[in-house]
């Protein structure tokens, strides 16, 4: 009895030790946004990232300008990620130049009566698919936030809870570093912040 308590208790040992060990690995990646050199660092690619869209874009609509702005945004925090993170590297894929397709044959059209009778099994498939399968809560949930974290939508649950820890942290950054971005254009009466040097830019 004494050999299995023994063995019972360096299993808990070494499941503490594991468990102390995961949260380990774990922690750094939810705390890397808040210390002070990565947000020096993201305030600087930021900082740059603001200046080229505000070089190559002086006279563009305001939406349009808006848009870039934020699309800059995204991109300096992708690369201050350095794309060890999902999340990231969707970012960084998805702003890279989208190759030309060519443009595909028109597929012959199909006859009303057959279309029809597609739409009526099509309509019939998704409704008995509805009945037989009911999501749950959590997985509606899982859905839901897939959809808001870059390239989360085929992540398996743990993975995108780690992700979205980690994104959700990294826009925290962003808001703090665009927030005094914001402030000092606004202390500004023209453009001369933005020849301001980027070590001046602080939290």
């Amino acid at each position: 009895m004494a050999f299995s308590d023994a063995e019972g208790n360096s299993s808990v040992i070494k499941g503490g030790r594991k468990r102390k060990r995961s949260e380990a690995t774990l922690r750094p990646s939810l705390t890397k946004w808040r210390t002070q050199g990565e947000q020096s660092s993201y305030s600087t690619k930021l900082y740059e990232a603001l200046r080229r869209v505000h070089r190559s874009s002086p006279s563009t609509a305001v939406n349009r300008r808006s848009q870039n702005v934020r699309e800059a945004a995204d991109r300096a925090l992708a690369v201050a990620a350095r794309g060890r993170t999902r999340w990231s590297r969707a970012i960084l894929i998805s702003h890279k130049p989208k190759l030309k397709l060519k443009a595909r044959r028109p597929r012959p059209a199909v006859p009303s009566s057959k279309r029809s009778k597609m739409l009526a099994f099509v309509q019939g498939e998704h409704s008995a698919s509805k009945k037989t399968k009911k999501s749950t809560i959590l997985e509606d949930k899982a859905v839901v936030l897939g959809r808001l974290v870059p390239g989360g939508r085929k992540l398996s649950f743990p993975t995108l809870l780690e992700e979205a820890s980690d994104y959700i942290a990294a826009l925290q950054m962003q808001v703090r570093a665009m927030s005094v971005l914001s402030a000092i254009l606004s202390s500004s009466t023209s453009n001369e912040s933005f020849h301001q040097e980027p070590d001046r830019i602080n939290f």
